[in-house]
């Protein structure tokens, strides 16, 4: 047989044989499946609202392995949105920085953010903003799963308040659940006039509900 007869033997071979579709691997347990194509701005867009999300720069290849993209992919896209930013003007920029990407106010602004955020400095607390600062106060070290247990609402917004604020900060991690513990600030303890927090007024007048969902067990450790 010629050559050329091989080869086509070959490809009707191939052409006979029954095709198939190649899948994606399906997804591991607990892990959500994307479907970057039907969203709105596609991969592009997925990268976009992670980087706007995190607290702390995230790596290219951290994005690749979330999405489901090469590293290369990622980097392109990342480099595109921060020249978009750039040069659109936009108030926030996208940065590369230790090793991973975030966004973060432009410097151009900062005095507009200065402004704002002095002015929230003085804002008096929320009731909702009290209530939290309280149960910090005589609970802590807690965590906001703890502290939103305790007050039936979430709790998540408040507390970011109460950080940028200067009157919590973290206090390490609980050991059997891994969340993030809340302590009271040295500057809690200046604007209410107390040298420690031993010198707190006693629970039981000014939240008895606190202790009583402590002997139902209500919130736990977590």
């Amino acid at each position: 047989m010629s050559e050329h007869s091989e080869v086509t033997a070959a490809a009707a071979a191939v052409d006979d044989a029954p095709t198939t579709t190649a899948r994606p691997a399906p997804a591991e347990a607990g892990q959500l499946e994307l479907d970057l194509e039907a969203m709105p701005s596609g991969a592009r867009g997925a990268v976009e609202a992670v980087v706007m999300v995190v607290d702390e720069p995230v790596s290219e290849v951290a994005l690749a392995s979330a999405l489901g993209l090469t590293t290369d992919t990622v980097g392109v896209l990342l480099a595109d949105l921060a020249a978009d930013y750039d040069a659109a003007g936009r108030g926030f920029e996208l940065r590369q920085v230790a090793g991973g990407w975030r966004i973060y106010s432009r410097a151009a602004y900062a005095p507009a953010v200065e402004r704002f955020m002095l002015d929230g400095q003085t804002a008096k607390l929320t009731q909702a903003a009290l209530e939290t600062l309280a149960i910090v106060a005589y609970r802590q070290p807690v965590s906001r799963a703890r502290v939103g247990a305790i007050r039936g609402v979430n709790v998540d917004a408040v507390m970011r308040t109460l950080l940028t604020r200067g009157l919590v900060e973290e206090a390490g991690h609980d050991p059997e659940t891994g969340a993030v513990l809340y302590r009271t600030t040295t500057y809690f303890l200046n604007r209410v006039g107390l040298v420690s927090i031993d010198e707190l007024p006693a629970l039981a007048p000014f939240l008895p509900e606190v202790d009583a969902l402590e002997e139902l067990g209500v919130g736990g450790t977590a």
